[in-house]
């Protein structure tokens, strides 16, 4: 009676994981145009303020599509990028995310800072994260919330593969599938991230490029997908 017991109480806890099961995306913010004018044209980049918003909504389709139009989903955006973005361009972008956030069902979470993406990713209870997606700038070291806000080329607000440690593992299902849609992750963050998570994290093997997703198109990594 014991084993049988025992052996209710797990299917009766994995069937409550999977009622609450959801998919978390996490989308950093955009450079400011002052700093990418003051680049060479071949080095200009990330020039429309909504290539990760928008990333992000392609990605909500695409897991609507293979986990049901219910999916839980949960999208976790870097505030201070889009409030200067917006006071650049005299756009109010965080009420426009507000707004797409509340257009298809998904829970928006605001973050402000590195640490603060790490209390609200460990904050996601345990076992129900089924996919993760990242959109955002990034080199083969880390997640760079903020790239070229602040200060030009350079990132005050990131996830460091040092840091990966402090983040909480248990909060995936089993068999979670993970992806940066930033650039180069592949080559250096992804093997920490597995060893340290134990969940493969798919990155770039150089480059992404975001320039098709105002027409429908997902990210494409030039150089390759890794594990």
């Amino acid at each position: 009676m014991p084993r049988v017991f025992k052996a209710l109480l797990g299917c009766l806890f994995l069937l409550t994981q999977a009622s609450h099961a959801e998919h978390l995306i996490v989308c950093g913010g955009p450079a400011l145009q002052k700093w990418e004018d003051l680049r060479i044209p071949d080095d200009q980049h990330d020039r429309w303020w909504g290539n990760f918003v928008r990333a992000s909504t392609l990605r909500m389709a695409e897991i609507r599509l293979t986990y049901g139009k219910e999916a839980p989903l949960v999208w976790l955006v870097y505030r201070p990028g889009f409030e200067d973005r917006g006071r650049e361009d005299g756009k109010p972008y965080t009420t426009w995310i507000t707004e797409q956030a509340a257009k298809r069902n998904a829970t928006l979470i605001w973050y402000d800072s590195g640490s603060d993406f790490i209390s609200q990713f460990n904050s996601r209870p345990r076992g129900t994260v089924k996919t993760f997606d990242y959109f955002g700038h990034s080199n083969k070291y880390a997640f760079m919330f903020d790239y070229s806000t602040d200060i030009m080329a350079v990132s005050t607000a990131l996830l460091h593969e040092r840091d990966i440690q402090r983040l909480k593992s248990s909060i995936f299902a089993p068999n979670a599938f993970c992806k940066s849609w930033g650039c180069h992750t592949g080559q250096s963050m992804s093997a920490v991230w597995k060893r340290h998570m134990g969940t493969i994290l798919e990155g770039a093997n150089g480059k992404t490029v975001y320039k098709q997703v105002g027409h429908g198109i997902m990210p494409i990594g030039y150089d390759g997908w890794v594990r």
